[in-house]
């Protein structure tokens, strides 16, 4: 049996996020069943994260196990002609039985965009946060300073999913302007459910003045998440980076 690491990208707007649900399209369930197709076996596939309805990802890594012996160089060409267009596959890798694409999974960098300015582009819907009123990248790179470390941030997360621990470790929230485009690029050990969008509204929040960038602390330390800026709409979140370290698989994407 062989363990196969796929990469890919996809555009989350028609998908009800990764995993597999009995009433609703999701990114995994098409990724199985266009597998079991070239594969000619039902297969289980692992993502690397439960990404949520209307969330994309330009960097994503999900194995499965089979008894084919198709070439992995073919397996990306053969995968994208049983996938529709918003899901492609571009590369694909052996990797040892104990390999797994959440588990070995040690960083994971989400980019949450912003479309700031007075007029909308639609070219940006579902693709971007369209937010009329000016931001001010500094504060708000001031507010993102704040999350990085080591805390509890249970503030900044929804219900919904189970963990042992709300502690995550922040390496580093990077906040960049190109024109009308904000940036929000943060990389952590892992992240909670929602925690990335609810850090992205924290930090809006504090550009608008409704919160101070040094009270965040604070915030995460009483763990109220009613005191942390809203849940930011899906369509601006992208899984844009991955890296890999379990002790015989190293590597970065």
């Amino acid at each position: 049996m062989r363990n196969i690491a796929l990469f890919l990208t996809y555009l989350g707007t028609a998908y009800h996020g990764w995993q597999v649900q009995k009433n609703d399209i999701t990114v995994g369930e098409t990724m199985e069943k266009a597998t079991a197709a070239v594969v000619g076996h039902k297969v289980k596939m692992t993502g690397c994260g439960r990404t949520d309805a209307g969330v994309h990802a330009k960097r994503y890594v999900a194995n499965f196990r089979t008894t084919s012996r198709i070439p992995v160089d073919r397996l990306p060409y053969a995968l994208n002609t049983h996938l529709p267009e918003d899901i492609v596959v571009t590369d694909a890798m052996e990797v040892h039985n104990g390999f797994n694409a959440i588990g070995s999974c040690v960083r994971k960098e989400y980019t949450y965009l912003i479309y700031n300015s007075r007029i909308g582009d639609p070219f940006y819907v579902n693709r971007a946060w369209f937010y009329p009123k000016h931001l001010d990248e500094t504060i708000m790179q001031q507010a993102a300073s704040q999350f990085v470390g080591t805390h509890d941030f249970a503030a900044v997360r929804s219900v919904g999913t189970v963990t042992k621990t709300t502690v995550r470790t922040v390496y580093y929230y990077d906040v960049e302007r190109q024109g009308d485009l904000i940036y929000l690029r943060v990389c952590a050990d892992g992240f909670l459910y929602n925690m990335a969008r609810a850090m992205a509204g924290t930090v809006v929040y504090c550009a608008e003045g409704k919160i101070a960038p040094e009270e965040i602390g604070a915030l995460l330390e009483r763990g109220d998440r009613t005191a942390a800026g809203p849940t930011v709409p899906p369509g601006g979140l992208y899984m844009t980076h991955l890296w890999y370290d379990d002790g015989q698989v190293k590597f970065h994407v």
